[in-house]
């Protein structure tokens, strides 16, 4: 009788001890099914609502500027010296913008390259921050220069020698010496690249391209009527806040 005694106490014995282990792996599968909920939701809370880079987010503080800095507006240009549209833009655009928005206060608008024309696109746009880390207001003089002086794009006509004396026979108030230091060494390489290098995280194609209170112009820059509408737009939203 000893015998099957022992082997019945033995089968209930394993069979509990299999239950036990069976509980315990289903207990394991439901705490890492749990875990791995709460990381996923983790990742998709902090994706969600982590703070996104804004591209568009400008240091105004550290770019020429036309006009009082504390504007409801701050009109943004993307452009490059050599660019015909930019030139458009500077000679027609502009001084409409100057008349009705940045003399009245309404807005000011703000400077950054986007070197795509050529080489000398870069020497243009170090010569234009040499005059500007001298002298805001000659900075806009010198651009208006600039753009009115702008011989055929296909041409590498943005020497040193062509940007200095272009500064010297408009009588820019800047140190001119300084002003051809400043191209040769290239002084300020790395203002005009974090330039360029904005224009392509947000996403810019083409110059000149209009940032309105960091929201992207999409309108055509040539049609002052739509232009003016956007800016509008931008005033009353400010209005209302």
């Amino acid at each position: 009788m000893t015998q099957p005694v022992k082997k019945t106490a033995y089968k209930s014995q394993r069979k509990a001890e299999q239950e036990r282990l069976e509980k315990q792996r289903k207990t394991m599968r439901k705490l890492i099914w749990g875990t791995s909920i709460v990381v996923v939701l983790g990742i998709i809370a902090a994706i969600i609502f982590t703070p996104k880079s804004d591209p568009t987010d400008f240091d105004y503080a550290s770019l020429p500027v036309l006009g009082q800095t504390d504007a409801p507006v701050k009109i943004v240009e993307f452009g490059d010296f050599k660019c015909p549209a930019c030139q458009y833009f500077s000679q027609q655009v502009k001084p409409q913008l100057e008349k009705e928005y940045i003399d009245t206060g309404k807005a000011a608008m703000y400077f950054m390259d986007f070197l795509i024309i050529g080489p000398d696109s870069e020497t243009a746009a170090l010569a234009a921050h040499s005059v500007f880390h001298q002298n805001n207001d000659a900075f806009w003089k010198y651009y208006d220069a600039l753009y009115k002086n702008q011989p055929d794009e296909k041409l590498n006509w943005a020497t040193p020698d062509y940007l200095l004396q272009l500064a010297k026979d408009n009588k820019i108030d800047v140190d001119y010496d300084k002003m051809k230091t400043d191209i040769e060494d290239k002084t300020y390489i790395k203002e005009v690249d974090k330039g360029s290098s904005t224009a392509r995280k947000a996403n810019v194609q083409s110059t000149p391209t209009l940032f309105i209170n960091g929201k992207e112009y999409k309108g055509d820059f040539s049609n002052y009527g739509q232009l003016k509408e956007a800016i509008d737009k931008a005033l009353a939203a400010d209005k209302a806040e």
